[in-house]
């Protein structure tokens, strides 16, 4: 399941849907509905086309009153997440969001399908998220899904389900593109620094990291690995958890060897780019409630979260905290709750092997990621879309054909 080509080559099947949802707003497909495997490019290939994408992803859209919105969908392995935006200056503000967890790959890895009750579950918050497309008359959004349906055998016949019954598009994305997003939408909160650095998204099927080089308005993408390791798959995977402190110990350092194992390749890559100043920034519901127990918020909150610089060895020490309580106790600790009560270990585990194949002092913590990504293509095509519209009218009013 492992991908290694940086992201940057994306070939979209030969067929692959294009389509929009049944309300005004239009989906834009960017990615793949297949990860396209281990094809081989040029360096310089790759990082002329990641250069010449991303150039055009900062581009602010030509709208003068600034009041048309963009939606992005990301539906993943446990969550079903929306943002509603319109641009301002540079960036952009959220008008709207929505977030539910779904568990859509609840049951994935013991069946290799996705259950009735896991894509009823889907379907409702997307129906939820259709009606917001209504409601702010979106103008441009893309919806995308990632490891669960990647892996589904039933995947694409879900995808036909959502579009049936909800009207939006979900694009089955890669995770070279999954990779690609997240550097695009959490990359602006990375420390200063001199040298490379990664960015990691520990999802709930997979994890992606990302070598990148600082410069420019984006980051320079050098490497690129990911993992069938997420917060779901692994925690299904090792099994249910079992009661003593002991045992729990036990099944918290196979879930550290399997993430170990997967990580070995990159890990080996990693290390001719080591340097004294690591730096290293994290986008995932794993680091956002690790840093919400750092600081011991009564109750998670974004604006103390997004952007924090935590000390590594204190995630590590939270991380372990967590690995020996039970579910129960986990369950009481504030910005955990019982919707990450059993998951939580598992992004622990998957958190450590990064610290340990890029031992980084300090750890960035994001609260965003593929959704501002994907809003940031969007408003970059939009703009590139009206330039071209702009010079055509130009030739015609010259008398240019």
């Amino acid at each position: 399941m492992a991908e290694s080509v940086p992201p940057g080559e994306r070939v979209r099947k030969k067929g692959a849907p294009r389509g929009r949802t049944r309300e005004k707003s239009r989906t834009k497909a960017e990615g793949p509905k297949r990860p396209p495997g281990n094809s081989k490019v040029s360096t310089q290939a790759r990082r002329s086309a990641v250069a010449e994408r991303d150039d055009r992803a900062w581009r602010r859209p030509p709208h003068n009153n600034f009041r048309s919105s963009y939606a992005a969908i990301d539906l993943g392995t446990n969550n079903c997440r929306l943002l509603i935006a319109r641009p301002a200056d540079e960036n952009f503000v959220v008008i709207d969001a929505f977030s539910r967890v779904v568990r859509l790959g609840e049951g994935l890895a013991q069946t290799g399908r996705l259950s009735e009750a896991a894509m009823d579950r889907a379907v409702g918050a997307l129906g939820i998220c259709a009606d917001k497309l209504r409601k702010r008359k979106v103008h441009l959004a893309r919806s995308v899904a990632t490891e669960a349906c990647r892996r589904a055998d039933n995947g694409e016949a879900f995808i036909e389900r959502v579009r049936r019954e909800t009207g939006i598009v979900l694009d089955i994305i890669s995770a070279q593109e999954e990779a690609r997003l997240a550097v695009l939408g959490c990359h602006i909160l990375l420390e200063d620094g001199v040298g490379p650095a990664v960015i990691f998204d520990i999802g709930g099927g997979s994890t992606e990291l990302v070598l990148i080089e600082s410069g420019g308005p984006v980051p320079r993408i050098l490497d690129w690995h990911s993992v069938p390791w997420g917060v779901v798959s692994l925690t299904e995977t090792v099994g249910d958890e079992p009661d003593g402190e002991v045992a729990r110990l036990k099944r918290y350092e196979e879930m550290r060897r399997l993430v170990r194992e997967s990580f070995a390749q990159f890990a080996q890559r990693l290390a001719q780019h080591r340097t004294p100043d690591l730096r290293l920034l994290g986008t995932s519901g794993t680091v956002t409630t690790l840093a919400g127990l750092h600081l011991d918020l009564p109750q998670y909150d974004r604006r103390a979260v997004d952007g924090l610089i935590v000390p590594a060895r204190s995630m590590r020490e939270i991380s372990q905290r967590l690995s020996s309580l039970s579910q129960e106790g986990r369950r009481q600790l504030n910005c955990i709750g019982r919707e990450r009560a059993d998951l939580v270990v598992a992004g622990c585990a998957i958190l450590e092997s990064i610290l340990d194949i890029w031992p980084a002092t300090r750890l960035g913590v994001a609260d965003r990621g593929i959704r501002e990504g994907i809003l940031r293509s969007l408003m970059g095509a939009d703009a590139d879309g009206a330039q071209v519209r702009a010079a055509l009218q130009q030739r015609q009013t010259n008398g240019i054909s």
